[in-house]
């Protein structure tokens, strides 16, 4: 039942990962959550780090796409800003938003990053998806009262499967 959840790579944030080097190992395309991995919780529009760390992959070569659960109004305008293509109400942790985002870049499983903060969500959907999953820690503590229940039961997953 763990490895539905289990990352591939555990690091503190987006900005401690080295794109060139995931680029040389054969990836080529990035999924994106956007709450909590690339800005706080709920913001309706991207902020300085956001920016930045698409600028990061984009200079390293990847092709991008956000792929969240978030409204399709709030995704849409997001991803926009960000300049990148976006698959909203992804209906994560199911598979069907990761793949539908990897079609419309044309991704394949081999080469494709799933980049998120969240073991029961991101994690899950790229790994039934088939991916390479990559945990970031939450980009602030503060978050919408659903997201904190989901905290404790994934700190205990992480104690207990040590990920």
């Amino acid at each position: 039942m763990g490895n539905i959840f289990r990352p591939n790579l555990c690091v503190n944030k987006v900005s401690d990962l080295n794109f060139s080097e995931l680029y040389e190992k054969g990836f080529r395309y990035a999924l994106l959550d956007f709450d909590n991995t690339l800005a706080p919780d709920h913001y309706t529009e991207p902020i300085e780090y956001s920016y930045e760390m698409v600028s990061r992959m984009k200079n390293a070569g990847f092709s991008l796409c956000l792929v969240s659960n978030a409204k399709s109004e709030r995704s849409a305008k997001i991803a926009k800003m960000l300049d990148i293509p976006c698959i909203s109400y992804a209906h994560k942790p199911s598979p069907s938003g990761v793949l539908k985002a990897m079609d419309m870049i044309g991704a394949a499983k081999e080469n494709t990053l799933m980049i998120g903060d969240q073991l029961f969500t991101d994690m899950a959907a790229g790994n039934r998806a088939g991916v390479y999953t990559i945990l970031v820690e939450r980009y602030s503590k503060k978050e919408v009262f659903y997201v904190v229940l989901k905290r404790f039961p994934e700190w205990i997953l992480r104690k207990i499967c040590r990920f």
